[in-house]
């Protein structure tokens, strides 16, 4: 499977593929899946791969987050580690 996030429609097998990738430690896989969540506009699935490890749904969040200056969210998603809510919420509050 070719890593596109601009293809959000993948069947339901190679998304439980994916999701099994990803709970066997597959960084690719999770970070695959990150980016059809953030294709579909799935607020939840963000979140829920953010709880479980990955960064780039931190980052998919934090562009949201930006985007509608959502500043507690920001603060969250900073508390995470997330570089990108960090430096944002550092510029929004100067």
């Amino acid at each position: 499977m070719t890593h596109n996030p601009t293809q959000p429609h993948v069947s339901q097998a190679d998304h439980d593929s994916l999701r099994k990738l990803a709970d066997a430690g597959n960084e690719k896989a999770l970070d695959r899946l990150a980016d059809l969540a953030h294709a579909r506009d799935d607020v939840g699935e963000l979140n829920e791969l953010l709880d479980e490890g990955s960064e780039l749904a931190g980052e998919h969040l934090a562009t949201r987050a930006i985007a509608a200056r959502d500043l507690p969210e920001l603060q969250r998603l900073a508390e995470e580690g997330i570089e990108t809510a960090e430096e944002a919420l550092e510029d929004l509050l100067q």
